[in-house]
Order: C-alpha cells, then structure tokens, then sequence
C-alpha cells in the first residue's frame, strides 16, 4: 500500500508523457537515463489538500521519475555485474536518490539525467515511494 495515496485526475504516465511531447530530436549518451520526474497532485486520496509550497519541494527531492528516454548503453551491461536478470523499459517508475541526478527542465517538464546504475528500483505506481 501507496504511502499517501493520490487522488490523480489523470494518469501521471500519460500526463507525462504528453506534456513532454516528441523526444526524437533528444539523444543521450553512453549509459545516460532521462527521467520525468513525478510531481504528487495537490490532493491525497483520504482528502488532504497539499499546498503548493509542499508539493514543489517534489522538483528537488522527489525519488520517483519515469523513464522518457535512455542512452544506447543503458542497462546494456555484458558481464552482469550491474543488470544481471534486471530490465528497465521506457515508461517504467523508476526510484533513484535526489542528488545523483542533474536536474533539467524539458518543454516545461521537470526532469533528471543520471547514470543507468543510480536508478536503485523499479516500482508500479509512483506513490509507492516518498
């Protein structure tokens, strides 16, 4: 069970997604993961309201983004000393530690670039983590 349960009009992956528009101009290099970063809606489940203020501490600490676009190396490891048994796909939820990535704005997206072995898990659904 979700932490805090969001109360989402839309589903995030695909609001994501679509606000981020089309990537194909955008290349990454070697093992570099571009990440949409997951900004929690204004209000949970249960009804609590979030202000502003809280929920725009999401663009620095938030640890969940979704996968929009990887380089041509990432989680491509042939000694499977990283990536034995794991694959990570576009879209997936991905969690990973705030100061490992450098964060980037993209068509008004909040996103993060890191390297493929800073994301630590795989998750279902974005609440999952905080």
């Amino acid at each position: 069970m979700p932490q805090m349960e969001m109360d989402h009009s839309t589903d995030p992956k695909a609001d994501l997604i679509e606000r981020l528009g089309d990537l194909s101009q955008v290349d990454l290099f070697h093992n570099q993961v571009l990440l949409a970063i997951y900004i929690r809606p204004e209000k949970t489940k249960s009804g609590i309201i979030l202000t502003d203020k809280y929920r725009d501490e999401d663009k620095y600490q938030s640890k969940v983004g979704m996968v929009v676009k990887m380089g041509d190396l990432a989680f491509d490891d042939p000694t499977d000393a990283w990536f034995k048994g794991v694959s990570v796909n576009m879209h997936d939820w991905v969690v990973y530690r705030p100061s490992d990535g450098w964060s980037i704005n993209i068509n008004g997206v909040d996103c993060r670039v890191l390297d493929d072995v800073n994301a630590r898990m795989r998750i279902p659904t974005p609440d999952m983590v905080w």
